[in-house]
């Protein structure tokens, strides 16, 4: 099950260890008969014809056929079938009979040096969970979650409750409360496709639509400390790992023991390259460093659980932030300026929405959201096919020129007229979208899983707390040095450890008209994140031996 948190645990997190996994190829007679005398729930698939979700309470093992032969070729001598990192020459094309996988993220694929013997596909992949959902139609899933939001802004305004949203957020709730429904099973987010639909649509559309009135000239004044935080996070991050793992190897000499490909010096460079950068930035530094699936997978731990963890300790503090300014002595003289002239601007072209104003808000923005993801489309492939250099291969994912795009047209139509679309509700439906966003993060998280799976990566999360204890330690150190304000803090953190996709909504839980410096620090996080993360590495490896 690869879930991402729920008093934070993650989805991929646990994805794919590799339990005694059993590979044997069988005749047909043989699967009837051990399909009428076992008691085994076995799963029928093919390269064709499979599910994306499996369950261990519904599958025992898995039989593969094949499908869509291609009788004009021949078997390839070196035909191999790979399951996650273990390989099983075949001889045949009889069917496969896998047991022994665990639960998580596992990926099935055939390999030749010749052409296979097969049309289409040569790999499958799929999640394995431990239970079925209660719900799974996406319909309930969105109802329920909008009712979780509902519920906990309609309570954040009532006076018995006052005290309590003084100290814990609402947008914390709204991470947690749905994390806490998928560790127990209520919902999850393997099966549930929302939280790639709030990524690739609901979050550009609230990029465009909080950039319509933003103040650039406003965010240059805010000065050089946003910069300053966010190469300090940066730091923290390159530095921070190899001192985790050189504490944790000092107590646990164990933890350097590995196979060839599977050291954890090589799996943790991954989680660099995503904490700094993203996940093209993560792939980089997987083919840099020749990182094997099973570990690959297991840090999927670290980047998810730890870094969602992290997320958590910064949405609490947001609560906090007056507090945490004045140990700081931090001037929030720009920050606050920036926040009253929006405010202003707002209620100067405030005004009852027609239905026309809503239309035409509506219909610009998401023409702008299917502008961006045309020349994404067109963007991501052409770089892939171009840049060979593993420092921009940020450039090839397409997600990150969703991102770039609908800031840019954001930023674009406030010189227009679009800039008033701010009198009829623009940065409250950007918000009311980034919240959905957050909720939808929030059901990645599985605590059960943490706890089932403890003795098997208890190792990573020791270094996981350590390193993001690092980071978080340099970031307050510098803040204090530098007299910066918590936000430039919080945002220069999410904006390497979590992203495109957090640090708007960190940025934007301080005020809207903050959001777009969370986005413009988390894309100068995409260009610096494998070089950091190759820093990183090496120095990783120097720890290692």
């Amino acid at each position: 099950m690869r879930k991402i948190n729920l008093l934070i645990l993650s989805l991929l997190f646990i994805a794919s260890p590799i339990m005694a996994q059993n590979i044997q190829q069988i005749s047909t007679t043989d699967y009837l008969t051990i399909k009428s005398d076992s008691p085994e729930k076995i799963e029928v698939f093919s390269l064709t014809k499979h599910d994306k979700n499996y369950f261990q309470d519904e599958v025992d093992a898995f039989l593969l056929q094949f499908s869509q032969l291609d009788l004009a070729k021949e078997l390839p001598a070196d035909l191999t079938l790979i399951v996650d990192s273990l390989s099983f020459p075949l001889v045949s094309l009889d069917p496969i009979l896998i047991r022994g996988l665990g639960e998580g993220d596992h990926t099935i694929k055939f390999t030749s040096k010749e052409d296979l013997p097969f049309i289409g596909t040569n790999k499958i992949e799929f999640c394995l969970g431990d239970t079925r959902p209660l719900f799974t139609n996406d319909a309930i899933v969105f109802g329920l979650l909008m009712a979780i939001l509902a519920f906990i802004f309609w309570t954040s305004q009532l006076k018995a409750l006052t005290k309590f949203y003084a100290i814990v957020p609402a947008l914390l709730l709204c991470y947690f409360i749905p994390s806490i429904f998928n560790s127990l099973d209520i919902i999850n987010s393997h099966v549930s496709g929302l939280y790639g639909m709030a990524k690739n649509y609901l979050l550009p559309a609230a990029l465009v639509l909080l950039c319509l009135s933003i103040d650039l000239k406003g965010i240059v004044r805010l000065g050089p400390k946003a910069l300053i935080m966010f190469f300090t996070a940066t730091i923290g991050i390159v530095i921070g790992g190899p001192i985790a793992l050189w504490m944790c190897a000092s107590w646990f000499p164990e933890v350097l023991e590995a196979a060839a490909g599977e050291e954890i010096w090589r799996g943790l460079s991954t989680v660099a390259g995503s904490w700094i950068g993203g996940g093209a930035n993560q792939t980089a530094m997987k083919e840099i460093n020749d990182v094997g699936d099973t570990i690959f997978s297991q840090m999927i731990i670290v980047d998810v659980f730890i870094a969602n963890i992290f997320m958590s300790l910064i949405l609490f503090g947001i609560g906090k932030r007056k507090k945490i300014d004045k140990w700081l002595k931090a001037d929030n003289s720009g920050i606050d300026a920036l926040q009253e002239k929006m405010q202003t601007y707002n209620a100067s072209v405030s005004k009852i929405p027609t239905f026309k104003d809503v239309i035409v808000m509506v219909g610009v923005v998401f023409m702008a959201i299917g502008t961006a993801h045309v020349f994404a489309q067109l963007l991501g492939p052409f770089f892939k096919g171009i840049v060979n250099n593993p420092y921009f291969s940020f450039l090839s994912s397409g997600f990150f020129w969703i991102v770039v795009l609908a800031t840019v047209f954001g930023v674009l139509l406030s010189f227009t007229k679009a800039k008033k679309m701010e009198g009829v509700g623009a940065s409250r439906v950007g918000s009311i979208f980034i919240y959905i966003l957050v909720a939808t993060i929030g059901m990645k998280m599985d605590i059960e899983q943490l706890i089932t799976n403890w003795q098997t990566f208890k190792f990573l999360i020791i270094i996981g707390l350590i390193w993001i204890s690092i980071h978080g330690a340099l970031l307050l150190i510098m803040a204090k040095l530098v007299k910066a304000p918590y936000f430039f803090a919080a945002v220069g953190s999410q904006a390497n450890v979590g992203g495109a996709a957090s640090a708007p909504v960190v940025a934007g839980a301080f005020h809207p008209s903050l959001a777009p410096v969370g986005v413009l620090l988390a894309v100068l996080g995409y260009a610096v994140g494998t070089i950091g993360a190759i820093i990183c590495s090496s120095m990783l490896m120097a720890v290692a031996g």
